[in-house]
């Protein structure tokens, strides 16, 4: 745990409490009264009201969508499947301002909606809640699914011989065997949801808000630190609490779990049943997945002889002092640092929370893990430049200050991966390995990493995923000579004219393609690596 601990206290705490102070400690005291007046103010009550339930709402209706598609993942073999599940990622690492922009082509004035039947929705909730489930779909697709295809399906088959009917089978063996998983994805979709910063800004208007935008706003727009730093507050203080709970849930339903090689599991689709399903889920695959996606390609293609991929070459001085196209190695470099960082940080961190034996230090530094997921961006990204500045900690002119930033997102996905497998590990698989002689690292080697090895690798490539498409904090602190991609296309997106916005749906389109391939090669991996799996 010393290391963990280590790294969330100075990369995290420490900035955060920076910008707190510095919002709320003036002329040597405090003024908590501050946060009394902020939060008697209606305007930000109703914020907060619209943050939590939008949050729920969106969290009810991507598990209603997306749990389906985690079971035809897990257990149906059809064509196609890895380059599939390698294309419903690419939306979770795609900035949340090109979400936004997608969606408001689709359903905004002028868009593909409006063009065909006269509707719009766009500031409205619904525009807001379908923008979230196309962006966590793949949250609940790969973190139920990875454990839901390494379940012995035996036991849900031998309720039903037993006289059971599918449902009830599948509601009293295999669903209490998925709940740490379901929980642990609801919960990266709600965090997620409740800070949500682009999509609602583009998509909500003036009508809706949530504490993110606000945030934002207070900061950038108002400059008032101390009503941002009230509300970066409350975001913390309810953010706590939900991981809190989660965590004492998750520990009362976990046990052990039968593991099986995930190959074994998957199979053709059998009887009308199973193929309606299968159609259905590749139906909403293509309509709230696919098509905002052909929407960013069809906008990158709209200049004759692919002018706006072309002018990616070109460096004008105005918004990079180098050219556009630069900034695909830059988000390369920096995404295979961050996921280096966060697997050897996440790993130690869910080896630790694993053990059955652990203290409630220990347990509760599980629910601290996930806090970099439900506190504002912005606040790290400020917290970042105005804490690390002095010796020895001074990294402004760093490069490795931007994968550290990265990794902060990155770690808890490693550990909500994990976790739900290693703590269904047999105990007494390590007791034996242990009474046989074995090292404390040798029974980690070779009877647990063999059975989570399919799991580390969906955590790196979920590390790698977040880390491609991180925007909030890196717009903060990265160089302008050496830009990611989200935060290229975020300056693109902030400049008038055809030339930007065409430019910014190209950089768009590349990183899409990046990350689709960068998942397909993860596929094949997890398919070639059979090794050792239980």
């Amino acid at each position: 745990m010393a290391v963990p601990v280590a790294f969330f206290a100075v990369f995290f705490a420490y900035p955060v409490a920076a910008i707190v102070r510095r919002g709320l400690h003036a002329d040597g005291a405090w003024h908590l009264g501050r946060i009394a007046d902020v939060l008697g103010q209606p305007d930000i009550r109703h914020v907060l009201w619209f943050t939590t339930w939008q949050a729920l709402a969106s969290t009810a209706l991507t598990l209603l969508i997306a749990l389906p598609g985690a079971y035809v993942f897990a257990r149906f073999d059809f064509p196609g499947r890895q380059v599939l599940r390698a294309v419903v990622t690419v939306p979770f690492v795609l900035p949340t301002v090109v979400v936004g922009t997608a969606f408001l082509a689709l359903l905004g004035r002028g868009g593909l909606l409006d063009e065909l039947w006269g509707v719009r929705l766009d500031t409205t909730v619904w525009a807001i809640l379908l923008a979230h489930v196309f962006f966590n779909y793949a949250v609940v697709v790969r973190t139920v699914g990875g454990l839901w295809a390494q379940l012995d399906p035996r036991q849900e088959e031998a309720a039903r011989m037993l006289g059971a009917r599918p449902l009830t089978a599948w509601r009293t063996v295999t669903l209490p065997a998925l709940a740490p998983a379901v929980a642990a994805a609801a919960l990266m979709v709600f965090l997620f949801t409740f800070t949500s910063f682009g999509v609602v800004q583009i998509l909500g208007g003036p009508t809706f808000s949530t504490l993110e935008v606000e945030i934002y706003r207070q900061t950038s727009e108002i400059f008032d630190l101390s009503t941002a730093a009230v509300l970066t507050l409350v975001q913390f203080l309810c953010v706590g609490a939900i991981l809190a709970v989660h965590a004492w849930t998750v520990r009362r339903r976990e046990s052990a779990l039968k593991l099986v090689d995930a190959s074994t599991t998957a199979r053709r689709p059998r009887g009308a049943g199973q193929w309606t399903l299968l159609a259905a889920v590749l139906a909403s695959v293509a309509v709230l997945l696919l098509l905002p996606l052909a929407v960013l390609v069809q906008r990158s293609l709209t200049a004759p002889g692919l002018g706006y991929y072309r002018a990616l070459t070109d460096a004008d001085g105005g918004t990079f002092l180098v050219a556009p196209i630069h900034a695909i190695g830059a988000s390369l470099s920096y995404a295979a640092a961050a996921t280096a960082i966060a697997v050897a940080i996440g790993s130690l961190a869910a080896a630790a929370l694993a053990r059955r034996d652990a203290g409630r230090l220990v347990r509760g530094f599980d629910a601290l893990l996930m806090l970099p997921l439900g506190v504002s961006a912005v606040t790290v990204g400020f917290g970042f430049l105005i804490a690390l500045d002095a010796p020895p900690l001074d990294l402004r002119q760093s490069w490795i200050l931007v994968p550290l930033a990265q990794a902060l997102v990155g770690v808890p996905f490693v550990v909500r991966t994990m976790l739900p497998v290693l703590r269904a590990v047999d105990v007494r698989l390590r007791e034996a390995a242990a009474v046989l002689g074995a090292s404390p690292w040798r029974v980690w080697r070779e009877v647990d990493l063999p059975m989570v090895r399919r799991a580390l690798l969906v955590a790196a490539g979920f590390a790698f995923a977040v880390s491609l498409g991180e925007f909030g904090a890196t717009v903060f602190i990265a160089r302008p000579d050496n830009p990611t991609l989200p935060v290229a296309v975020a300056r693109l997106l902030s400049r008038p004219g055809d030339l930007n916005y065409g430019q910014a749906m190209a950089l768009s389109t590349i990183l899409m393609v990046v990350c689709a391939v960068a998942l397909l090669v993860l596929e094949k991996l997890r398919g070639a690596d059979r090794t050792g799996e239980l």
